[in-house]
């Protein structure tokens, strides 16, 4: 298989980007971007250390970052499996991706930037839940803001075509594979009640 090792030969392969795909970066949240990433409830966050790359789902019941000011918004960790593969990542390099889905556009925003962890007891508590509060909160600073093509989601029929859920394995699935003994279908059917009271 030949492989691709030179930037030249890959600019020469795809040719000039579109002038509006560069034009329309962003170094600071607009009004409009603030609109869309204020109705937002899932984001994905990439990041980057020294084991590679991570790539983290965060969802919320609201907006699932706070904008503080036009550079910077707040994401808080909740409950999840203590990997911290992301967390690690921030404390020893900082530099992540958001990408920002709002369930029925086909567009993605795309935040660039740099982020440092908090677990300042006042940021902490601005948070909380009920009682419950992120054990540390990602205050991240905007370098670039843009919206991403729609062809993928376009192509994918991301909210449009239908989904047979029994088709794909579960999680449950996924563990058995790896433990036989564990019993995959009692932990699937009981997953939504166990999570309800460590959603946050």
């Amino acid at each position: 298989m030949q492989t691709i090792t030179d930037i030249k030969d890959l600019e020469a392969l795809y040719g000039a980007a579109m002038p509006h795909s560069l034009s329309k970066v962003r170094t600071r949240l607009t009004p409009l971007y603030r609109q869309w990433i204020e109705t937002a409830r899932f984001v994905v966050l990439t990041s980057v250390g020294p084991e590679g790359t991570d790539a983290s789902p965060r969802g919320e019941d609201g907006p699932v970052v706070r904008i503080v000011d036009d550079r910077t918004v707040q994401l808080p960790d909740w409950m999840g499996n203590n990997r911290i593969d992301t967390l690690r990542n921030i404390v020893r390099d900082g530099r992540l991706s958001l990408m920002f889905m709002v369930a029925g556009s086909n567009n993605v925003v795309r935040i660039n930037g740099t982020a440092v962890l908090t677990a300042d007891e006042a940021v902490l508590e601005s948070y909380d839940k009920n009682g419950r509060r992120p054990r540390s909160v990602a205050v991240i600073t905007v370098d670039e803001v843009y919206f991403q093509c729609a062809k993928a989601l376009l192509r994918s029929g991301l909210w449009t075509r239908d989904h047979d859920g029994h088709r794909v394995p579960t999680a449950g699935q996924f563990v058995q594979e790896e433990d036989e003994g564990f019993d995959g279908a009692a932990f699937d059917a009981g997953y939504a009640e166990y999570a309800k009271e460590r959603m946050w």
